[in-house]
């Protein structure tokens, strides 16, 4: 098995486009960004995140100093070359909507080696920029670990780029929020039974609905 990434490092090739991320949303769609001082210093964590376009995942990665790990579903890896680079960074393969063990397993480890993973409890892109419920599978995999969950929103992204949309909107600011670590303790309930994960993500996901746009002008 390779050396796991650890905080702050990044294989060379996720650093390249970290960087053009980064970069890309600094030119043509800079916004502000929040809540930086919240990611845990050290350990293992799970970043939630409303889902509303394609350019979320790189944006919100973008933000963050250490190597992260994504899903993206499975029918993405039907391309040689896309299979080749989403393998590359890391990205979690995932069967939407069939409870895809393998996919749990995979982000269970990532959290066992001390890595940090990027959910969108939403499951999917929202079709009209709204928030959507969320689905009981980040509540598994929060509730299966205790990691810490720190709540993420992001602004903006569905004007840039949403669903149907074939070329993004350049010059739309795109915000990102990102509100205190959520422990354990306060989206798990282990005596709820069979609601337990579905409980867990919604308790994340009214995290999520509580941060707020940022309102001062950017520079």
């Amino acid at each position: 098995m390779p050396n796991t990434p650890d905080q702050l490092k990044q294989t060379p090739f996720y650093s390249f486009f970290h960087y053009l991320a980064r970069t890309i949303h600094g030119m043509w769609f800079r916004g502000e960004v929040v809540g930086l001082e919240n990611f845990p210093a050290a350990g293992p964590f799970l970043i939630a995140s409303n889902h509303a376009s394609h350019l979320d995942p790189p944006v919100v990665g973008s933000q963050v100093a250490r190597q992260m790990r994504f899903f993206a579903r499975k029918s993405l890896w039907n391309s040689r070359i896309t299979s080749w680079w989403l393998d590359k960074v890391e990205t979690i393969p995932v069967e939407r909507d069939s409870g895809d063990i393998g996919a749990i397993k995979r982000v269970l480890q990532a959290l066992k080696e001390d890595r940090a993973v990027v959910l969108f409890p939403e499951g999917t892109r929202s079709p009209d920029g709204q928030l959507q419920k969320a689905k009981a599978g980040v509540g598994l995999m929060a509730c299966k670990t205790g990691v810490p969950v720190v709540p993420c929103r992001v602004y903006g992204s569905f004007e840039a780029f949403s669903k149907g949309r074939k070329i993004p909107k350049l010059g739309t600011p795109i915000s990102i929020v990102f509100g205190p670590p959520i422990p354990a303790s306060d989206y798990d309930d282990p005596k709820a039974g069979k609601a337990r994960y579905d409980i867990a993500a919604q308790r994340i996901m009214e995290r999520i609905a509580a941060l707020p746009e940022p309102r001062y002008a950017v520079i």
